[in-house]
This record gives C-alpha cells, sequence and structure tokens, in this order.
C-alpha cells in the first residue's frame, strides 16, 4: 500500500469544496440548518487518530511492535494505518465541503439570518475536515515501519 499522497487530499478537497459552492450558491435555501454539533464525529475521529499515532510511535520507539502480549501487535498497527487513510480522505472531502459552503456562509453571515446561524457549524465542521485529514495522515505515516538497520530484509525467502 502507497502512502497518501497530500497533494491529492488537496486536489481532492478543492474539488469537493468547488462542488460544495456550487451546491451552496444553487440550494441554500433549502438546507437544513447546520448546527455545531455536525462537526463532533469529526473532532472525535481526529482525537482518535491523533492518540492512536502516539500509541504506535511510542511503541515503536521502545522497539515493542510484535507478538509478544507486552507488544503491540503488527496486524493491529495494520488496521490503524487503514484507519488513518481512510480519515485522511474522509476529512478532505468532508472539510472540502464545507470549504464550499463557507465561501457562501461567511460573508452573508451579516445580511442573512440563516447564514448567521450556520456560521458556527460550518466553521467548526470545516476545521474538524482539516484536522481529521491531518490526524489521518500523521497516524498513517506512524504506522509505517522503519527498515532495519543492517540492510537485510524484512522477511527471509
Amino acid at each position: 500500500m502507497k502512502t497518501t499522497q497530500i497533494p491529492l487530499l488537496i486536489a481532492t478537497a478543492l474539488f469537493c469544496a468547488g462542488a460544495s459552492a456550487i451546491l451552496t450558491w444553487r440550494f441554500y435555501a433549502s438546507f437544513i440548518p447546520i448546527s455545531a454539533s455536525a462537526s463532533v464525529t469529526l473532532w472525535l475521529m481526529a482525537g482518535l487518530c491523533g492518540v492512536l499515532a502516539w500509541r504506535v510511535r511510542a511503541h515503536l520507539d521502545k522497539g515493542r511492535i510484535g507478538l509478544d502480549r507486552s507488544q503491540l501487535n503488527p496486524i493491529t498497527v495494520a488496521q490503524w494505518l487503514v484507519i488513518g487513510k481512510a480519515s485522511a480522505w474522509t476529512g478532505s472531502v468532508v472539510g472540502g465541503a464545507y470549504l464550499g459552503m463557507s465561501v457562501y456562509v461567511v460573508p452573508r453571515s451579516g445580511t442573512l439570518v440563516a447564514a448567521a446561524d450556520d456560521l458556527p457549524g460550518v466553521l467548526l465542521s470545516l476545521f474538524g475536515g482539516i484536522a481529521m485529514a491531518v490526524a489521518g495522515v500523521i497516524l498513517e505515516r506512524s504506522c509505517e515501519v522503519p527498515p532495519t538497520s543492517d540492510g537485510e530484509p524484512a522477511a527471509a525467502a
């Protein structure tokens, strides 16, 4: 599995922002109110990815990745890598979507009551998506196994 490329995450976020901005400009009157609680899941996943990255780093630094009970199982690390990759992409898409909405909501928050009401939810979700994408990339990068120091292959054939 290849590491997630940050320029692709940014391009995805910008594409989603453009699509979301177009849809928001056209259909904002039909939107349901966007509350600040919409961002809770994004922030929780960002926090979870941060904790998992810290835990993997702590075990890697001490050389405690392995199959012993006191070690962190390599399969668990691989599963957390997938969580990090999925979080990075999800944060990119959701953050981009809320970026597109914010292009409409922020300038109109002084004149539209609905935009003023939606502003906290849109901004919290925008930053929650960005935080989730960043935390996902950090978790993914934390789960990479460093090469052996003696130049030997990792697994003997």
